[in-house]
């Protein structure tokens, strides 16, 4: 079993990667790898997305590496591998991000990513901290989460899902924002599991032993 973390050089692999290795290690998940390569994609029985700062600078960093974006939809899409994107590695799930200038998404969750903007103009922007998580739809990823369960967010744009469907998970600030994206094999998550101390090691526990 093999979990691969995708390295474009746009996300916190250190601290992703020893969360995923502790939690393959008390799970029997098999070996888990940084990797920009597009054959440990390919071989890659669950693949891990992260990614830190602008969307269009990540979007272009993803694009840059030769033949990485087709590696990752055709195990994804046309073989149904596990995926999991965190925070812009979600956000590049949707049809296009607003940050700075429209730049085309995967397309693979429909909506936007768009600006947060909360009700109440005391509340900063960017949405920074710990946060509740509200479940809007059950999950096997999702097992033995609840609402009320913290975790950690560091973001100024959401996705925002054409379809109620595949949000899975919102918190509130002053107004509702998206935490966890999914449909079929495909899973987001805006906060980092990572940084989520028990919430996010449990939903990273519970992705590699995801069997879709």
């Amino acid at each position: 079993m093999l979990t691969v973390i995708v390295d474009y050089e746009s996300g916190n692999l250190h601290s992703a990667h020893k969360a995923f290795e502790r939690m393959a290690a008390e799970t029997g998940a098999g070996q888990v790898i940084v990797s920009s390569r597009t054959e440990d994609v390919a071989r890659a029985d669950r693949i891990v997305l992260p990614g830190d700062g602008a969307f269009p600078a990540c979007r272009r960093a993803l694009g840059a590496v030769a033949g990485m974006v087709e590696a990752l939809d055709d195990a994804v899409n046309t073989r149904a591998r596990p995926f999991l994107g965190i925070c812009v590695g979600m956000q590049m799930l949707a049809t296009t991000g607003r940050e700075y200038e429209d730049t085309p998404g995967l397309g693979w969750i429909g909506g936007d990513v768009v600006p947060i903007r909360p009700a109440d103009p005391a509340m900063k922007v960017p949405h920074m901290g710990w946060n509740d998580l509200v479940i809007d739809q059950p999950h096997p990823v999702l097992a033995g989460l609840e609402s009320g369960d913290h975790a950690y967010f560091v973001h100024s744009y959401q996705f925002r899902t054409e379809d109620p469907a595949h949000l899975l998970a919102h918190v509130d600030y002053a107004g509702p924002i998206t935490a966890i994206v999914g449909r079929d094999t495909i899973l987001g998550t805006q906060f980092h599991p990572e940084k989520s101390q028990a919430t996010g090691l449990r939903l990273i526990a519970n992705f590699l032993r995801w069997k879709p």
